[in-house]
């Protein structure tokens, strides 16, 4: 697979990225949604934010929704009970179970006049605000439907990990629509139209006891209530989407039907993205799939950073044969590159 990653990688930087709070830091901005509005490109960042350094303590930022502030609690490194060993989460060490996320995320805006150079705007454009989101909101997707871009998004909190949506019309103003999925669900893609007399959606349920991490699909009359949900695609053993697979960009509506670019992860947590095919008129049916990935960790700022070995698209447009690809690497930054749509077409058995 041809992949033409641009020069100016990474696009989008911690650096680049103000923080929300003074007392925060910014490490990582990443995972964008992507819309195209005129000739501009508007990304839906996830910027995730830490509490100040301490090389003794872990500070996990929280939000309070009855005070409507962000609050800190500190774990010592040194304390039994807790597991510090992967930077983005304290879990306990008898169970293994997360507690608490290390950072705490909201979605910021950056626009674009030519898809590589990107201003980042210094205020959050949907933070946390309600009991569901106060370990933070991530990983946005955006499909524009009938003039309104709709954002699927992750709310977490104690609660668990649900689904929120939200929606602009202008990415000035955004109001949100509620939690359209309940934990344990994440990954959650709509599709840019409506398939018959349906929407459709795509959503990677997380079971605690039997069943694996799969893709699922689900339908709906309205974009509220969501149902007659099926499983649409498996992990494979030995492959390089082993362990998990979940959606990534809003599926592209093809003569051969629609494309559907998914990461994939394998036992080592290396992350990548994949392609496969769905029947035009029932999403349900998968008619083809990536044997390898289209995008795979290769370059230096995709194999290091604060999680590294990972490539993860939330979000791509379609410009003729090419596809415009962002994603976030290593969990710490926004890189972008062109496919070929031919070429994945091409690509899937």
């Amino acid at each position: 697979m041809n992949v033409n990653r641009y020069a100016e990688n990474p696009l989008i930087t911690p650096k680049d990225v103000p923080p929300s709070h003074p007392d925060m830091r910014v490490i990582g901005a990443f995972n964008a949604g992507v819309a195209r509005v005129g000739d501009e490109t508007v990304l839906v960042l996830r910027v995730a934010e830490q509490a100040s350094a301490d090389e003794d303590a872990v500070g996990v930022p929280v939000y309070n929704p009855a005070h409507r502030t962000v609050e800190v609690h500190w774990f010592k490194r040194s304390d039994p009970h807790y597991d510090f060993s992967d930077p983005r989460a304290v879990r306990r060490k008898d169970t293994g179970e997360t507690v608490w996320l290390t950072s705490m995320s909201h979605l910021r805006l950056a626009r674009s006049r030519d898809g590589r150079h990107f201003t980042v705007e210094e205020k959050p454009f949907l933070a946390p605000e309600t009991p569901y989101e106060a370990f933070g909101v991530e990983d946005p997707r955006v499909a524009e439907i009938g003039g309104v871009y709709y954002i699927t998004y992750t709310a977490v909190s104690d609660h668990g990990v649900a689904v929120g949506l939200a929606a602009t019309r202008d990415f000035r103003h955004v109001w949100r629509l509620g939690l359209i999925l309940p934990p344990e669900n994440k990954d959650v893609v709509l599709f840019p139209e409506r398939i018959g007399s349906h929407y459709y959606l795509l959503h990677r349920p997380a079971p605690r006891g039997l069943g694996e991490l799969d893709i699922w699909l689900a339908e709906s009359p309205n974009l509220r209530a969501w149902g007659n949900h099926r499983f649409l695609l498996a992990p494979r053993k030995d492959s390089w989407d082993s362990l998990r697979v979940g959606g990534g960009a809003v599926p592209i509506r093809t003569d051969k039907g629609w494309l559907i670019l998914y990461h994939g992860a394998n036992e080592k947590n290396e992350y990548a993205m994949g392609a496969c095919l769905v029947d035009l008129g029932d999403p349900s049916r998968v008619l083809a799939r990536s044997a390898e990935p289209i995008l795979k960790p290769e370059a230096l700022y995709e194999l290091a950073g604060f999680f590294r070995g990972v490539v993860f698209s939330c979000g791509a447009w379609v410009e003729g044969d090419v596809v415009h690809m962002y994603y976030g690497v290593a969990d710490e930054s926004l890189a972008g590159a062109d496919l070929s749509l031919r070429d994945i077409l091409d690509s899937l058995a």
